[in-house]
């Protein structure tokens, strides 16, 4: 069934199967695991779930889908253990928790299992990261969007890709996966079609200093009609599409620009940071919170609340009302 096929593996190294033959005689013998697995319609997800639930069939002894049907709550606990045995993050572990609950939840809806064994399975604990992300202040943001050599098609390119990111608060992978058709006008505006965490749509309008460093680079890189094609091309080292690359995008703009300013010193600067900025800079200029949780793709309000730093602003602290 298309590349849900992939999911049969035999387990590795001859795993012996921790569940016995005779618990799969009365199982249904249509697989709805590969449905489940056909239906992950964003790539990065597919590749990432297919490697956990992989994982998990190797150390359980999985040879065919249908037998995911005889897991117990048991064997989830087992391999929750082995991975906190192997040191992973705790996101690592929270992960591939979540496509093996992802894969229960769809057996429950096609009646295929009677219950989630994942359901109940305590997930490590992790730190999140969105409220620590630094957030440039405006003269730092205006230095990274100036550093880029505006006369070479590098420069070009990558004062676009800063302008994107720190006008509009994308993702990094969104980024990514901009094509020139995702440059659309609505009602007379100029948007960008953004396809956001979990296949969700959304579009954003494209800021004017934006715009216009975008029409710039596509002037000079030539692939303003090629409307199915990348927005944002390598230059080298391209892959089969010419796509930049999220390790592009991370290494050879965002921190190439940012370590000769210094920001590089900041703690975990990088893509994120531009993320964190924007949208701290649209709330603390009057941005209705509500709106920049749309507008960032947040799928909770409490998401967007980690940027709204308006009651933490040094400038704002007793320490300057102090006068002696």
């Amino acid at each position: 069934m298309g590349q849900g096929a992939e999911l049969v593996v035999a387990g590795e190294g001859g795993a012996v199967s921790l569940l016995g033959d005779a618990r799969f005689q009365q199982l249904a013998a249509v697989p709805a695991e590969l449905e489940w697995f056909a239906n992950l319609d964003n790539p990065r997800t597919r590749r990432a779930y297919q490697g956990d639930l992989k994982e998990f069939m190797v150390f359980v002894g999985i040879a065919l889908p249908e037998q995911f049907r005889g897991v117990t709550r048991a064997h989830v606990l087992a391999w929750r253990e082995s991975l906190e045995q192997r040191g992973l993050h705790g996101a690592s572990i929270r992960r591939k928790l979540a496509a093996l609950s992802s894969l229960y939840e769809y057996l429950c809806d096609r009646q295929a299992v009677t219950h989630n064994p994942v359901k109940g399975v305590k997930r490590p604990r992790v730190d999140t990261y969105e409220g620590k992300t630094p957030a440039l202040a405006d003269g730092q943001a205006r230095q990274l969007l100036d550093a880029p050599d505006g006369s070479t098609l590098k420069g070009k390119r990558d004062r676009a890709i800063l302008a994107v990111l720190l006008y509009h608060g994308l993702r990094r992978a969104e980024l990514c996966a901009l094509d020139v058709g995702d440059l659309q006008e609505r009602r007379g505006v100029k948007h960008l079609r953004i396809q956001g965490k979990g296949g969700k749509l959304r579009y954003v309008p494209l800021h004017p200093s934006a715009a216009a460093r975008v029409e710039d680079y596509l002037a000079l890189a030539g692939h303003a009609g090629d409307k199915s094609r990348a927005l944002f091309r390598a230059l080298r080292n391209a892959r089969d599409d010419g796509r930049l690359s999220d390790k592009g995008v991370y290494s050879n703009v965002v921190l190439h620009y940012g370590r000769p300013l210094g920001f590089t010193n900041l703690p975990l600067f990088g893509p994120h940071a531009m993320r964190a900025t924007a949208a701290t800079n649209a709330l603390e200029h009057g941005a209705d919170i509500a709106k920049v949780q749309e507008w960032l793709g947040h799928a909770n309000i409490q998401t967007t609340r980690i940027y709204d730093r308006r009651q933490t602003r040094p400038e704002d602290s007793p320490t300057f009302k102090v006068a002696y």
